[in-house]
């Protein structure tokens, strides 16, 4: 029992000794294994490293021989630039050399044609110095025998001699002089045309014509009955409060209002308008209506003044006077419209002050207003000219415009140039073709008359006037007048004209002729 004990005793240490013994071999194993395996791990990587430095080494191998490469091809490049730039030099200089050799040949000959011309020169200074010695012993020769001759002394011959040179001299400068002003006249007479034609091809306004009657439109016959009223009570009582005359005939649809006045006209042309949209025609509200048109129509005078005055830019002008400026709309000279002439005799005479240097916005002033007069001379006593400039004066205007309206009709000032700017701008707009009705009539005949006359001659096939009958076009015929007959009948032409007609400057006549061969290819 005890030995049983002892050997299981002494059994469990040397189990637990040989456990110990048989881990600790075991460890000596695995660290043996683990050491082989870092040992291959590390040749693997040392392989690895020694690979890749290998091919990075010939990475770079390559790359130094592909810079080296890059390196010599663009020393190459730079070598072949430098030697295509020393062949363009030296062609170049070639170049030079053979133009400098040229030249220097061109010297050569030019040296020697100098040398030859300086002998020639010489030569012929020589042969004129001979001659001009043998001239003045002839002129020595002949004076002694002019003296001899004529009786006269050196001093009295040269003295008879400066008398007759004075004489010719003294004529000849008068012709001179003569020439000289009618140049100056006619270059005087086409810059002043010029100015004129300029500025009136630069501004033409236009021109309207007014009458003495307005029709107003009603919307059936009865409406005429309702104007005229029991026993004529509302036409009496219309006419009597805007002081024209109303016709009513068998006309269909239409009522005529007539006066002389154009601002009355059409301020019962509006009323009456007015009355007939309304329905409620009586005494009481005719006088109503017309009261309150006439100040519309005061108020509508003012704004036409005023466009008028933005329209002409000119400003700084009274109240009263842009008043006047809009009643000049409603006048009429010679179916002329005031305003707008005076508004086309303002931009005239601008542009004709700007031309010949003076100040255009003076001249448009004086242009605008210097009809301002008719916008009252049916209220006060005298002539347009001078209630303008009366006017003009009350309200503080410059004494180159109250001139300007007082005398650019008859009492012409030189010493103010502005006033003979507004007579001619004045003049112009009045008497430019189609803006005054006599005056349209008058050019036409005029017009007719020129070529009726330029188709009476022999060879005449056509006659036309053209540039408000400054020019005449005549075509003659090729086969009856040759280019000498043609002049003639050119000339016969403006003979006729001078003889026959009476007309302001000059006409210029101009004869065409014409030779035409036509064949046929076929």
């Amino acid at each position: 029992m005890l030995l049983a004990v002892l050997s299981q005793g002494l059994t469990i240490p040397l189990a637990i000794v040989g456990a110990c013994i048989g881990t600790f071999i075991a460890i000596k194993g695995l660290d043996r294994l683990r050491r082989r395996d870092a040992e291959t791990e590390a040749k693997q990587i040392v392989d690895h490293a020694e690979q890749e430095a290998r091919s990075r080494r010939r990475e770079a191998e390559l790359e130094l021989k592909e810079q080296a490469i890059q390196q010599k091809a663009e020393g190459e490049r730079e070598l072949r630039k430098l030697r295509e730039e020393l062949h363009e030099r030296e062609r170049l200089l070639d170049k030079r050399q053979d133009a400098l050799e040229k030249q220097a040949e061109h010297l050569q000959k030019q040296e020697k044609i100098v040398e030859g011309t300086q002998r020639k020169l010489t030569e012929r200074i020589q042969d004129t110095n001979r001659r001009q010695g043998e001239l003045s012993k002839l002129l020595d020769l002949q004076r002694q025998t002019l003296h001899e001759l004529s009786g006269l002394s050196h001093e009295e011959a040269v003295a008879r001699l400066l008398e007759d040179l004075d004489t010719e001299l003294a004529q000849e400068s008068g012709a001179v002089i003569m020439k000289h002003e009618k140049q100056w006249a006619e270059i005087c007479e086409e810059k002043s045309r010029d100015v004129l034609l300029t500025a009136m091809q630069r501004f033409a306004a236009a021109h309207t014509a007014e009458t003495t009657t307005s029709t107003v439109d009603i919307p059936n016959d009865e409406m005429k009955g309702r104007i005229i009223g029991r026993e004529g009570r509302n036409i009496r009582a219309f006419e009597k409060a805007t002081g024209v005359d109303v016709i009513i005939d068998d006309t269909p649809g239409v009522v005529i209002v007539s006066g002389f006045d154009m601002i009355r006209r059409e301020a019962a042309r509006l009323a009456l308008n007015k009355l007939i949209a309304d329905g409620r025609i009586h005494p009481s509200r005719i006088e109503e209506i017309v009261a309150e048109t006439s100040r519309e129509m005061e108020r509508h005078i003012q704004k036409i003044g005023q466009e008028s005055v933005q329209e002409a830019e000119v400003h700084g002008l009274h109240e009263r006077i842009i008043n006047l400026l809009g009643r000049l709309q409603f006048r009429t000279s010679y179916s002329q419209n005031v305003l707008r002439h005076s508004i086309e005799v303002a931009f005239l005479a601008g542009m004709m002050a700007d031309e010949i240097g003076l100040d255009g916005t003076l001249g448009r002033r004086c242009g605008l207003l210097h009809d301002i007069g008719k916008a009252a001379d049916h209220d006060i006593e005298g002539g347009h000219p001078k209630i303008g400039a009366d006017l003009l004066k009350r309200y503080g205007e410059r004494p180159e415009v109250i001139q300007a309206a007082a005398g650019h009709h008859d009492d012409l000032h030189l010493d103010n140039p502005y006033t003979v700017i507004v007579a001619a701008a004045d003049a112009c707009s009045a008497s430019r073709p189609g803006a005054r009705r006599e005056t349209l009539e008058r050019y036409v005949k005029r017009m007719e008359e020129l070529e009726s006359i330029a188709a009476s001659f022999a060879g005449v096939e056509q006659a036309y006037a053209i540039q408000a009958g400054r020019e005449l076009r005549v075509l003659v015929s090729a086969k009856e007048t040759t280019d000498e007959t043609a002049a003639k009948v050119c000339r016969d032409i403006a003979k006729a004209f001078e003889e026959r007609l009476t007309y302001p400057g000059e006409i210029k006549v101009t004869v065409l002729r014409e030779t035409r061969h036509t064949e046929m290819a076929r």
